[in-house]
Order: C-alpha cells, then structure tokens, then sequence
C-alpha cells in the first residue's frame, strides 16, 4: 500500500488535501513519485492547521498517522527533482509549479509567496528612516506624559522609540498600557508636527476583527478624556487624535468576491502612522497584505500580545517578528544617543551583537486588566511558563476571584448550574438593549473546541433550553448571538456579539453596540452568519474581555489544547475565573506550545 493511500485510509488527509495530490497524479498521467503526492497533500494540510508549510524533518506535526515517514533528506532529494516544486534557491524557478522547498520546508508556492514578500515588506518599513525632528523641542511634553522616564520606564521607552522607528512592536499582557502608551505617542507626533508649523499626521487605527476594533477606540477615547485634564497639553491636540478604529478589513478596502483589497504597494494607504491592536489575531496573508500597502516613509505600530494564542488562518506573525527583535532590552550604541533628550542615559550593545530588529520592540511590563478582587498575575506567569506544579498549587490555594473547579467537566450539572445561569436569566427581563448588552459583558462560558460534549456549540444548545425551554423561539428574548462572518452592508463583524429582544408587537429584534444611538437593530432574518453566544471559544474570544468567564476544558486531552489557550482564556476575566478542568488535561495543555511552522522568524533576520 502508498504512503498515500495509509493516510486516506487511516482518515488523516482531508478530502481538499486528497484531491490536491490526485490532481498531481492525473496531470502527470499517474507517473508522479508517491513521495511528492504525500507532501503536496501535508503542504494543504499544514495550512489549514495554522502552519505556513511542513517541515519535512516533523511531518508529524501536521499529521499524526501510524507510518514510516521518508527521512527529510531522502524526501527534500525527491521533491528538488519534481517539476512540480519550485527551488527558489535554484538558478531558475519554475512560475508554474504549485508547490516551494526552501530550507527543509515544503510551501504551497502561495504561502511561501506570502512570507517572502511581508519579511520584505516588514524590512521596508523598518530601514526607513522615520521623519524626528528635535527631540528636544518634545521633551517637556514628554516629561508631563511619562514622568519616570529617566527611570526605566518601559511605556517611555515604547514612545521615544515610536518617534525615531518607522516600525515598532509593542508587545504585553492585558492591562500593561498598551493602548495607554500609543494614545500618548500619537499625541506626541501631533504635537511635533504642530510645532513644525505642518498639519497632523494622518492616523488610522485598525484591529482584526469589529470586537477588537471597537474595543480600541473605546479605550483610545477613554486615554484621551483623560489628557485633556493634565497641564501643558494643547486641547487641540487632542482634538486631532482618531476616535474611531476599523478591522484591518475594512482598512485595506474589501472588493467583492475578491481576495484583493483596494490598497495594496500601488495604492498604498493614505495615512501617515497605522496602529494595529491584537496582532497576533492576524493572519500571514492578510499581514502581507496589509505592510505593502504602508505608504513608502509612514509608521507602522503593532501591538499584541505574543503569549495569546496566534492566529486561526495560517501562519503566526506576531512571534515570528518578536523573534527577529529580540527580547527588546538592548539598543543599538546610535539608537541610545538619539534618545537620551527623553530617557536619559540608555544601555546599549554593539551592532553586532543585536538581532536584526533590536530597537524595534518593547516588551511592557505585566498588568492584567483586572479589579482588585481578581489575583490573575501569579497564575497567568506560570500558565505562560509551562509550570504545571505552580498553577495546580496556586488554583489548589484559591487565589483571589478565582475558582477551581477541579474535575468538573459539566458547569450545567451539581451545585454550580444556578450560579452559572443566574445572570442570563436576567436578560430576560431587561428592556432597554443598550442596559442588555452591558449586562452581557457580564459573564462568557469558553471552550477549548466548537464541537464535543465540552464543546461551545453543545453548551450553547443546553444553555438555551435551561433559558427558554425545549420548544424554545429561535430568537427568544435574552438570547445572545455571536456573527460568525463580515459584512460590511451591516457593519457587523466576525465576533460581534448581539442580544435579541422583542419589541411591544413581539416582533424578535437583534440588537448591537453601535450606531448614533449606541446601538443599532436587526431582523434576525437579516443577519449574516451567527450562531449562539452563551458559550464561545477561546478563540472567537480574543480582543473581548468579560466580568465573569467560566474557562471548561474537555474530559480527555486534544490537541487544540495549549498552554496559549489556557493563558489566552483565563485573561479574558475581569472579576471573577472559573476553571473547570482534571489535572493530567491541564498538565497535558500547560506541555504543549501553539507553535506554527514558519520561515518569516529567519528571513526577518536576513
């Protein structure tokens, strides 16, 4: 039996992955090396699990299957002297062939299209040399935003090197001021070009999905309330910062039917500083996408956390670009000169003994975002550190605000099903959806997977009937729905969240943050894509934060299960966690790494 036919056999290819390698077979009339089928069909796979490729050394990483896998060597020599796999090392590269080897990995062409082209992007950006000006003309105002400056101030230091970079990455956990710093730092490029006598820049502000986006600006509002009462500050300043954000989407200019956007490197973006948030939510492709269409001398700032899970399409960006800066403490010799006018004296390295990207990053300290009767902090470090004796020995120990609900693998069932249900129950009575959706923040159940008896469409489905009964109204007043797909026409986004209510006629209405009046109404019928959003995965909840989250893993391991997933999960709760989970699942989740095959790390540096 092929090496193919086990795998199809075995249910470890999908049909898409499948029918690639057969197509192969039949356009060389069934002469092609089994060998070649095999990896064109793990190269599919590999993207559909987050990989931008396989690593022909770890196929196993994209498919668990009981065979003898080639050796890579053995394998690599097969795949160079197939017409069907393109060398870009080689003297002449073959623009048809659907398939790309470079260092060990095979690459649908496409993927590897994509990695080559955002590391260039990405360097574009990053030799650039951003437009600075006096930093001493800044330096009051600098003083009045970041009075420990010369401390070590790791929020200064991410401004002072927003005014000297044209790319910048600013990394940290929930709550380390990430939307804080850049508030201020697009205060300061205000304030310098005003100075200048020259208009202010233009800044658009931009997150992956609606959620996040709106999430943003409302933080950025929040940060600029707050300016308008500290002494110095021009009021107009102010008044130039954005208000609003938008998904990368909608940003780069969406065409129908189309996996083009509107701005690309010959219609780049009109502005002059873009602001990313959650990073890590985006994807490869759309990342390419979106640095080439960075007008040539405009800033570029990204901001993520690299310990939350990546992204659910290809590829993990985020990490990839951490890698290349390093770990963001130590600056070039030129680098510390020009900001001394801010800091003060600042450490630094020889050239050559900095990453490609040194002075690019700045790692914030932590924060998690969280009310003085939640004591996340310990906890979410040794879930990042893989250090499974210290989180069952603080969740054992009962931090504050949080619960462990060791062994429960069904909230719904025992002693915590009223506790659970006791907040929702409450939607049903309220009437005003803007008081609705507020009380809906209140509390999330997630999950590690959609399906399964653990799973947030199951949950979704017995929360509901606990709510409304088995012979329910589909859109029954309280219900809470999740929109799983854009769509522009409504202004809804991927992981908007809803809550639908019955006007005086009982005509069902789903109501949504937004709008002039805050929130803005839709007939269910009308609505794209959406399912129920009691219960959600960890996943769809990324860029959302709720007062109460209930965190249930499944009865045995997966391996969608991740110390990521876990740390993403649990940093979602504001007041209140509830952990549900055995100890060999956590310890199982808390020794596995969401990692993802990629190139992007070395060709960003060089």
């Amino acid at each position: 039996m092929s090496l193919l036919d086990a795998l199809l056999r075995q249910g470890a290819l999908r049909p898409i992955d499948h029918a690639l390698a057969q197509s192969l077979r039949r356009l060389d009339g069934g002469e092609v090396d089994d060998r070649v089928l095999v990896a064109a069909a793990l190269a599919s796979s590999a993207v559909a699990q987050g990989h931008a490729g396989v690593e022909l050394a770890q196929p196993q990483r994209v498919c668990d299957a009981a065979v003898e896998w080639p050796s890579a060597d053995e394998w690599e020599t097969v795949l160079r002297a197939s017409h069907w796999v393109a060398q870009p090392d080689a003297a002449t590269v073959s623009v048809q062939a659907p398939l790309a080897i470079e260092r060990g990995m095979l690459y649908l062409r496409r993927y590897r299209e994509y990695e080559r082209r955002l590391a260039s992007g990405l360097r574009r950006i990053a030799e650039a040399p951003a437009d600075v000006g006096d930093l001493h003309v800044l330096a009051p105002l600098f003083a009045t935003l970041f009075p420990a400056a010369r401390e070590g101030d790791r929020q200064a230091r991410a401004a002072a090197l927003a005014l000297l970079r044209s790319l910048l990455l600013v990394t940290g956990g929930p709550g380390t001021g990430k939307t804080t710093t850049i508030t201020r730092v697009l205060l300061l490029l205000i304030a310098q070009a005003r100075m200048a006598g020259h208009a202010a820049p233009r800044i658009a502000l931009a997150a992956p999905t609606g959620r996040a986006a709106e999430r943003m600006a409302e933080s950025l509002r929040a940060a600029t309330a707050g300016l308008r009462t500290c002494d110095g500050i021009d009021a107009a300043w102010c008044d130039a910062l954005p208000d609003s954000a938008s998904t990368v989407h909608r940003l780069l200019g969406t065409i129908p039917d189309s996996t083009r956007f509107r701005h690309d490197a010959d219609h780049p973006l009109p502005f002059d500083a873009i602001v990313v948030d959650e990073a890590s939510m985006v994807d490869l492709p759309l990342m390419c996408k979106l640095v080439e269409a960075v007008a040539p001398g405009a800033r570029l700032i990204l901001l993520g956390d690299r310990d939350q899970l990546p992204s659910v399409e290809a590829g993990d960006v985020l990490a990839a670009i951490t890698d290349a800066a390093g770990d963001g403490d130590a600056l070039p010799a030129s680098l510390s000169s020009a900001l001394s006018p801010l800091l003060g004296e600042v450490p630094s390295l020889p050239e050559s003994a900095l990453a490609p990207l040194s002075g690019h990053r700045v790692q914030l300290q932590r924060g998690y975002r969280q009310a003085r009767s939640l004591d996340l902090a310990p906890l979410a470090d040794a879930m990042r550190a893989g250090d499974a004796d210290t989180v069952l020995h603080l969740l054992r120990e009962g931090p504050a605000g949080v619960r462990f609900h060791e062994d429960v693998a069904d909230p719904l069932a025992g002693a915590a099903r009223e506790t659970l249900l006791a907040p929702w129950r409450a939607l049903s009575a309220l009437r005003d959806p803007d008081v609705a959706l507020k009380h809906a923040a209140k509390l999330r159940v997630l999950t590690a997977l959609r399906d399964g008896a653990q799973g947030a469409s199951s949950l979704n489905q017995r929360i509901e009937e606990a709510l409304a009964g088995a012979q329910r109204d589909p859109y029954f007043h309280g219900r809470l729905v999740l929109v799983t797909e854009n769509s522009y026409r409504h202004g809804l986004f991927n992981g908007d969240i809803g809550v639908c209510q019955h006007d005086d006629a009982g005509i069902p209405v789903a109501w949504f943050a937004g709008g002039p009046e805050g929130v803005r109404g839709f007939h269910p019928a009308s609505l794209p894509a959406h399912t129920g959003a009691f219960a959600m995965t960890v996943h769809k909840a990324q860029g959302s934060e709720f007062d109460s989250v209930w965190l249930v893993l499944p009865r045995q391991d997966a391996r969608a299960l991740s110390r990521e997933l876990l740390y993403t999960g649990i940093t979602r709760a504001r007041r209140e966690l509830h952990l549900c989970v055995s100890d060999p699942v956590l310890r199982a989740a808390l020794a596995r790494h969401a990692s993802r095959a990629s190139g992007l790390a070395w060709r960003l540096r060089g």
